[in-house]
């Protein structure tokens, strides 16, 4: 007896593949989706492309399972490149995975399963699905990989979203996976993951910028931390928080990225020492194991998918607006990251960073 229907997205990875094996194999019936989520029909980068695509297909033909292309270019374009474009030009560094994974991969999916009445989405993210212990709430817990955890990644997910979400290969190494896809797919099973963002493929973000615009970017001044100006930069948009590398002159020392005053279109530098802060705000939060975050709670958090997680407590200081403390100083808090909390192994939640400082109107209304 099959354990329900099932749509899971296959990319013709290693991961994605395997996933959708291990769910035939527990019983459920299985329909594979790839879907066109960037490139016109046929080219051959970026995501769904025809090279994933066939491989896709090619996978789902040995399974025996029910395969589909379908076309996610529009809810793409307005909830992740736009996005992604929006916050450069707003002086954020984005992670355009996060809101892809909330927003394009869940949503668009499980809204085609409610059409075909399918009973679960999945997918072959490294991460776990359980309800935590104390609270009942659905949350995303650590896979069983630590050095392929892409819970990160996906702490924006919904509780509706995730009742309705099955990850099996969250259970399994990095290296059982390609030993179990070597028995569907040879090929498959010795591809490489893919790394860059999928809609720049070469990770020239600044002409990705420039072409999607139709405009160059005006270069500005670079400035210390008491406005001296120090140079010519290029324009925003070549430049993030805690970059050192790239600036395109010389000063005599280290200097770093610091922030982006995009009013004043001025890159402010400081030294290393002067990148660490041990506050973090944040906001577009969302509560995954925790109902909700109360002043007080104790986390460890991570500012950033490479960031080692540390220790810090938090507290509201707005309807929409989080303080996080971490116990020890952090480097390079960057305004458009994610703030992830963890509560042991599951994700409590988190939010979009706005900066290592309180947003000035937002100290106006704390001081009244």
């Amino acid at each position: 007896m099959s354990k329900g229907k099932v749509i899971i997205g296959m990319s013709g990875g290693v991961d994605s593949s395997t996933a959708a094996y291990l769910l035939k194999e527990e019983g459920y019936e299985v329909i594979g989706v790839t879907m066109g989520m960037w490139q016109e029909p046929g080219e051959t980068e970026g995501c769904g492309n025809l090279s994933a695509v066939k491989d896709a297909s090619r996978v789902a033909e040995k399974l025996g399972i029910e395969f589909h292309v379908l076309d996610f270019r529009k809810e793409f374009r307005e909830n992740v490149v736009d996005y992604f474009i929006n916050s450069y030009e707003r002086g954020m560094t984005p992670n355009p995975c996060i809101a892809c994974n909330r927003h394009v991969k869940w949503a668009a999916l499980l809204d085609y399963a409610n059409k075909i009445e399918a009973d679960y989405i999945a997918t072959g993210h490294y991460a776990r699905i359980e309800k935590h212990p104390v609270t009942g709430r659905y949350s995303i817990k650590a896979s069983v990989t630590a050095a392929k955890d892409q819970t990160y990644a996906l702490y924006r997910l919904t509780q509706e979203q995730l009742e309705r979400t099955l990850m099996p290969v969250g259970f399994y190494e990095k290296d059982e996976i390609r030993k179990i896809a070597a028995n569907i797919d040879d090929f498959i099973a010795k591809k490489s993951d893919s790394q860059d963002i999928c809609f720049i493929p070469d990770g020239d973000y600044g002409a990705f910028l420039e072409r999607e615009r139709g405009k160059n970017h005006c270069p500005g001044n670079f400035v210390d931390m008491e406005g001296n100006i120090l140079g010519q930069h290029k324009g925003l948009i070549y430049y993030t928080v805690g970059q050192r590398k790239g600036l395109g002159i010389a000063f005599g020392k280290p200097m770093y990225v610091y922030g982006l005053d995009v009013d004043k279109n001025e890159v402010i530098l400081c030294d290393n020492e002067t990148l660490f802060s041990r506050t973090v705000y944040a906001n577009q939060i969302n509560c995954m194991s925790v109902p909700e975050f109360t002043d007080g709670m104790r986390f460890r958090g991570k500012i950033r998918y490479s960031h080692k997680m540390a220790d810090c407590t938090v507290r509201m200081v707005g309807e929409d607006l989080l303080e996080c403390t971490f116990d020890e100083p952090q480097r390079a808090i960057t305004p458009g990251q994610a703030l992830v909390l963890y509560d042991g192994e599951y994700v409590a939640g988190g939010g979009t960073i706005l900066g290592a400082k309180l947003p000035i109107h937002q100290r106006k209304n704390e001081a009244e």
